[in-house]
């Protein structure tokens, strides 16, 4: 087996478990119902438009496939850090509304353990970064050169 094979099988792989990982996130959103706030639809956007990129990526690995993937991770990491903050806010306003005199150390500790969850948004990157791994010096964002050199 050449180098090439084995970065191909790589690639794939990378592809591969990062629509898994997407689809599972998909849905486990769908499971705790997730749509209470038209916000709350951002992540099963994003997660499934990216998964869609993933797949084409895999089935057809050119060039503007693979430039499409890594918009469509880039704007799932973004999805990602959105909902990292909006569960931090949310917790953090709960925890006032709960113990408006708490210190400040206590009201930060009991947001970072609330009820909405800090690492499930993570996922969201951690699967976008998969992709893009992917997509790292893929032969297929080599331009080719179509002027004959003199």
């Amino acid at each position: 087996m050449t180098p090439a094979d084995i970065l191909s099988r790589l690639r794939r792989f990378l592809l591969v478990f990062s629509v898994m990982l997407m689809g599972g996130a998909l849905l486990e959103l769908w499971l705790i119902e997730h749509t209470a706030d038209p916000l709350q639809f951002v992540p099963f956007v994003l997660c499934a438009l990216a998964a869609l990129a993933a797949l084409v990526a895999l089935v057809r690995p050119r060039r503007a496939t693979l430039l499409a993937l890594r918009a469509c991770a880039a704007l799932l990491v973004l999805g990602s850090l959105l909902g990292i903050y909006l569960h931090v806010e949310g917790n953090y306003a709960l925890q006032r509304e709960i113990s408006p005199n708490a210190p400040a150390g206590a009201t930060l500790f009991a947001t970072l353990g609330g009820a909405n969850p800090l690492l499930a948004p993570g996922i969201l990157a951690v699967a976008a970064v998969l992709a893009l791994a992917a997509t790292y010096h893929h032969p297929a964002l080599v331009k080719e050169n179509k002027a004959a050199a003199p």
